[in-house]
């Protein structure tokens, strides 16, 4: 008999957590977004499939306008609601979107729209639509030119230059007076080292995205509160 009330009340508490984590995960509470923005050249040298254009575009673009939660950035996502509608991109947002969130790898535009709404978007719909989640969007990318910050630092990308972390992240932060995150990736051609190389930890890192922050009805622009590339060298693809 104490067997089964243990196992029962096991049960109940594991029914319980299960149903907060799908709560959690999927109706929507949120704290802040994650407004992010990619290097299409590092998206592409990162991709296991070449992008559609051997050249890819050299300003930063639109990856997401994602709400978050502070104890786990990644959530929510996969939210109940609205599935992604595309006459609702009208033909100016369109236009619009193809510059700024463009699909680099694919080059099917309405198709990464489609799956950022319904993985993120979908997620703050109390707070944006989803017309008013593109316009949104558009208005961030539009705010600060993180291409053109970073020129006038004389931050100007080249395969055989890097910078330290505080390079990088001091112009951006004056230009937006919050703090954003940066966050890097390995460089896979520098991984490709010959196996009787030592791997050097050295090794630059490839700076793959620009993090801004805003607060929960996506108005106020405001400090990121984690960090991002570790602490090491910095390179653009």
């Amino acid at each position: 008999m104490v067997t089964l009330k243990s196992s029962l009340a096991f049960l109940v508490l594991a029914f319980a957590l299960f149903l907060c984590f799908i709560m959690s995960t999927g109706d929507g509470s949120y704290d802040y977004f994650q407004f992010v923005q990619q290097w299409p050249p590092a998206t592409c040298s990162l991709s296991r499939t070449p992008c559609y254009k051997p050249r890819p575009p050299q300003i930063f673009t639109i990856h997401g306008l994602w709400p978050s939660n502070y104890s786990n950035p990644k959530r929510p996502s996969n939210c109940r609601g609205s599935l992604f509608d595309s006459r609702k991109v009208y033909p100016q947002l369109r236009l619009n979107l193809k510059i700024s969130w463009p699909n680099v790898k694919s080059g099917n535009d309405t198709e990464f729209w489609e799956s950022e709404w319904n993985k993120h978007g979908r997620c703050s719909e109390q707070t944006l639509n989803q017309m008013q989640y593109f316009e949104r969007s558009d208005e961030m990318w539009n705010s600060y030119n993180i291409t053109e910050i970073l020129k006038k630092a004389q931050i100007v990308p080249n395969a055989t230059r890097t910078w330290k972390y505080s390079d990088i992240l001091s112009p951006i932060k004056a230009a937006t007076n919050t703090t954003p995150i940066l966050r890097c990736k390995p460089d896979p051609a520098q991984s490709k080292s010959q196996p009787s190389q030592p791997k050097s930890p050295q090794k630059p890192q490839l700076l793959h995205e620009v993090v801004f922050c805003y607060d929960y009805h996506a108005k106020k622009q405001i400090d990121c509160n984690r960090t991002g590339c570790l602490n090491k060298d910095i390179s653009f693809q």
